[in-house]
């Protein structure tokens, strides 16, 4: 029986403009990548019904998340729509030592920051829509926002798209499915790059053995 190979986890960071997909994307993900674990953040908004403490989000108040940015407890931590989101510095770093996989819904400021803490273990995907009328109606089709909410959100979805040439890789999500399984392509490839195989070498020798 060949010995599995150690490897180094990765981060995969998706990010998009709101409303274009990335949050079922990430679900699709979740359920057929078993080595893959969704990074659970921090924020400053208010939990929706449905949302679980420690779950979906550490909801903290504002005071307590600018404690832990200064204590330097953050990976990354970023403002979106007037909140406040980071990434606890510690598991993520765990979770890459021992070889799993961490998902990542962040913006654009968070994958900057992560790029720049772990510039070798972040593989970033920018998800884009179809055209802006396609995501607008998307955001309507929610029917959770306010005419005012959803045309911030359209604000906030211009000025995120304009950063889509800082990632690695860029999808247009034109079909669900094909959407999935090019992200999933991207993630299958970046596990065998040979930088992340620590134990490569030593299979090789093995091998070589023989």
């Amino acid at each position: 029986m060949t010995t599995p190979i150690a490897r180094r986890g990765l981060c995969l960071v998706l990010a998009a403009a709101p409303g274009a997909g990335k949050t079922s994307v990430s679900r699709a993900l979740l359920e057929t990548e078993p080595d893959l674990s969704l990074s659970i953040s921090a924020t400053t908004r208010a939990p929706r019904p449905a949302e679980r403490e420690a779950v979906h989000y550490f909801f903290k108040s504002p005071e307590d998340f600018e404690a832990m940015a200064a204590r330097g407890e953050f990976l990354e931590h970023a403002r979106f729509l007037g909140r406040a989101y980071g990434t606890p510095r510690g598991p993520v770093e765990a979770a890459l030592a021992a070889g799993h996989d961490v998902l990542f819904d962040i913006e654009w400021q968070g994958h900057r920051q992560m790029k720049a803490n772990l510039p070798e273990d972040v593989v970033g995907i920018f998800l884009l829509p179809p055209s802006l009328p396609d995501l607008e109606a998307r955001l309507r089709g929610r029917g959770q926002d306010s005419e005012d909410e959803i045309a911030k959100r359209m604000a906030a979805a211009r000025e995120e798209i304009t950063h889509w040439d800082e990632f690695d890789h860029v999808v247009v999500n034109l079909d669900f499915a094909t959407t999935v399984a090019q992200v999933r392509s991207i993630l299958h490839a970046a596990r065998s790059e040979r930088r992340r195989q620590p134990g490569m070498a030593g299979f090789i020798a093995r091998l070589l053995a023989g």
